[in-house]
């Protein structure tokens, strides 16, 4: 009985195994870049760095910076009961951007939305730490 468990643990295992090899094989990096929160998205996946002024979000596709060129943005905070919207703005090669003042103490939440040439719109949702 308890060599029929072992193989069974070892078979299940043996499966895992298989079933994570092609997202590791195909080069999906969906770890900070930037030292900000890394979010996936259905066409592209986005990161959030937010300091008290400036909220950037880099977008890539596996990994891969993606063009920003003639995109368009916005950004909810919310912390509390206060909500704040702001525009992002493209402010580089795979980046966006919006200036202000930002509460972006612990636990406090965006939602960003950007709509890339060529692709369909994407929904973010984050959470400060």
């Amino acid at each position: 009985m308890k060599q029929n468990n072992a193989l069974i643990t070892a078979v299940i295992a043996s499966f895992s195994l298989i079933g994570a090899r092609p997202a590791l094989a195909s080069g999906d990096d969906h770890a900070p870049k930037f030292g900000g929160i890394v979010a996936e998205g259905r066409a592209f996946d986005a990161e959030l760095v937010a300091t008290p002024e400036l909220i950037t979000v880099h977008v890539r596709d596996h990994g891969k910076p993606m063009a920003t060129q003639g995109a368009t943005g916005k950004v909810t905070m919310l912390t509390g009961t206060n909500k704040s919207l702001v525009e992002l703005k493209p402010a580089g090669d795979s980046r966006m951007e919006a200036k202000g003042k930002f509460d972006v103490s612990a636990g406090s939440k965006a939602v960003v939305e950007i709509s890339l040439q060529g692709k369909k719109p994407s929904t973010f949702r984050f959470v400060i730490k």
